[in-house]
């Protein structure tokens, strides 16, 4: 379905196909065919990417290395090389720009293409991902996956259908049927415990929810009930944005159990430290504020903060400033359901293309609705 007030623009989204353990295995041929995982190894590590022969196990990214080698024994890990992604990532950029300037990067590994404009006059969107792919192959020796779509939703849910190497196509007359065959976990900024109310609810795909007024989603899921009133509709506005500044790359976990001992509360920490740290390298940006986020059993949340006069130097002090504010707050004898770290005060002047702070979802993450805030 489209909406007759907006133009129809012709919109791209390209995945790169596990991308760091794609480049890995690509550099190490003693690699190919093997499940990898890119990430620490140790009792504390996290799993970065897995490879897909790793996927196949069930390991996937933000897992806990020990969970991870739990379903995989012959797990290889890998430690992340992000200056080389980031080297690969502007190969890929390189070839984006062949054919539009309107670019909006979402992580190293995707970013969406607004084609309407056609810089090559080929005409024809899905010949122009085509032509992409085939050189991200040929320049990278990567594959890539794309969806070609009429909005940035259906495209991003598209590049997901027929993963890796793949393609898929959604018309505009097509949209809205193809967003009704789709499970509502699909849709983005839906997390786990969303899903679950919708299931109580007796939503489970996009038809279900489609079935639903506008005024009834609101009253059960607040500000997101109009977002997910024009997705389950395949209705999205927005334009590709190639100037979006970041204000703060951050992350939080939910626990099914609560945390309250001082140990295993430092040890959610270290899980999150590391996660994050990744996208901070992931995206290039540098701070200078650090905000710690908790939520407690009652649901009472509290931040604390720290402000330097320059740039965070590295791994090492965020971390050591992360666990300073989270000592601020020990002993949480009432239990912690909800752990967070943010990096802020960006220096916009010194970083690479902003990154989509919900584009990689973590275990047990509520990532942030309406549509508009998931990529910020």
């Amino acid at each position: 379905m489209t909406d007759g007030c907006a133009p129809i623009r012709k919109i791209i989204h390209v995945d790169m196909d596990a991308f760091y353990a794609s480049v890995e295995q690509r550099d190490n041929p003693d690699l190919r065919g093997r499940p990898v995982a890119v990430g620490g190894s140790s009792k504390r590590g996290v799993v970065a990417a897995a490879s897909y022969e790793a996927r196949a196990f069930g390991v996937r990214s933000a897992m806990p290395s020990v969970t991870a080698q739990r379903r995989c024994p012959d797990l290889v890990f890998v430690k992340p090389r992000f200056e080389v992604y980031r080297s690969v990532s502007h190969q890929i950029r390189d070839v984006f720009s062949r054919h539009t300037d309107l670019i909006e990067p979402l992580a190293l590994d995707e970013a969406y293409l607004d084609v309407t404009a056609d810089k090559q006059g080929i005409g024809s969107a899905v010949k122009i991902a085509k032509a992409i792919r085939a050189a991200i192959r040929e320049e990278t020796g990567l594959t890539a996956s794309a969806g070609v779509s009429y909005n940035k939703f259906i495209a991003k849910l598209a590049s997901d259908q027929n993963k890796p190497d793949g393609l898929c196509v959604i018309l505009p007359e097509q949209g809205e049927a193809f967003v009704a065959t789709l499970p509502v976990r699909r849709f983005h900024g839906v997390g786990p415990r969303t899903a679950e109310k919708m299931e109580r609810l007796g939503i489970r795909t996009g038809a279900d929810l489609r079935a639903m007024s506008e005024e009834w989603l609101q009253r059960n899921f607040g500000s997101s009930g109009s977002y997910l009133f024009r997705a389950a509709r395949g209705i999205d506005h927005r334009r590709v944005n190639p100037s979006r500044e970041r204000k703060s790359v951050g992350g939080e976990l939910t626990y099914f159990n609560d945390k309250q001992s001082n140990e295993e509360l430092r040890t959610a920490l270290d899980e999150i430290i590391a996660i994050v740290w990744r996208r901070i390298e992931s995206s290039g940006v540098q701070g200078r504020t650090i905000v710690m986020k908790a939520r407690y059993a009652n649901f009472r949340t509290l931040t604390r903060s720290r402000s330097l006069t320059r740039n965070v130097h590295d791994r090492a002090e965020f971390a050591a400033i992360g666990h300073a504010l989270l000592d601020q707050i020990l002993p949480a004898d009432m239990g912690i359901r909800l752990l967070g770290l943010t990096l802020s005060g960006i220096d916009q002047s010194g970083h690479h293309a902003p990154t989509d702070a919900a584009a990689e979802h973590f275990v047990g993450v509520q990532p942030s609705l309406p549509f508009d805030n998931i990529e910020s």
